[in-house]
């Protein structure tokens, strides 16, 4: 059986305002179809069909749309915040929905990554996170934001960092042990890769995964638009 999947879908989504105060950024539209719906469908392909959203701002549009998932042949569940909570208050507030370890996704992050080989590279390493790394090779406009030393462990992380000395991107995809949660307070708003990471980095807790390929997001109207011709290319490479 595959690994559970928590997709992270509670963000404002300020910088497509106008167009989220009505819609979720998880749900604008590519090509007729939700973004979250292809996060799902790529999913699928690898059997990964165990599905946690940790919803917050307009949640519930997200919940009517997909539902339980039966439509899509998944097991969706939901985790709804309040209020603001972040990425590792969100995770705390799902903590009872959790398996012991799981892929952590990013809901406006696509990467189209064999998921079987990271699942089994983090049970090989047993560290109590594993990040996906890209390199930037194709400019995706996210900057550089982490190292790793010789031993392939995150040396440095620097969420919004610009630094030229960082090698890598990471890649909005991570494998996490249920245990991180020990460390991350209840009731507040928590930053996983502010707040939490620098402690396991200094541990050597945190490991890189290298992959090659390019990941997409959706953070700014120009990344929407790289996906955008990406979906496109990929339909028609579909159908060709």
């Amino acid at each position: 059986m595959s690994m559970q999947a928590v997709i992270l879908a509670g963000g404002l989504g300020t910088r497509f305002r106008p167009l989220t105060l009505k819609t979720p950024k998880p749900m604008i539209h590519v090509m007729g179809r939700p973004y979250l719906e292809y996060q799902l469908q790529y999913l699928k392909n690898y059997n990964i069909t165990d599905i946690l959203l940790c919803v917050g701002y307009l949640g519930e549009k997200i919940q009517n749309h997909f539902g339980n998932g039966q439509s899509m042949d998944l097991s969706i569940t939901y985790s709804h915040e309040e209020k603001p909570l972040g990425t590792g208050g969100a995770l705390k507030n799902a903590m009872n929905q959790l398996h012991d370890s799981f892929f952590l996704i990013y809901g406006d992050s696509y990467l189209p990554i064999n998921y079987l080989s990271i699942e089994k590279h983090f049970l090989e390493i047993d560290k109590t996170v594993l990040m996906v790394l890209y390199d930037n090779q194709e400019d995706t406009t996210v900057p550089n934001n982490v190292c790793l030393n010789e031993y392939g462990a995150v040396a440095q992380y620097k969420k919004d960092s610009s630094d030229r000395m960082l090698k890598y991107v990471d890649a909005g995809v991570l494998v996490l042990k249920k245990e991180i949660l020990d460390i991350v307070p209840s009731d507040r708003e928590v930053s996983l890769e502010k707040d939490i990471f620098p402690d396991l980095i200094a541990r050597q807790q945190c490991a890189g995964f290298v992959t090659r390929e390019r990941f997409y997001d959706i953070g700014t109207p120009e990344r929407l638009k790289a996906f955008q011709d990406y979906a496109n290319n990929q339909l028609f490479a579909t159908k060709a």
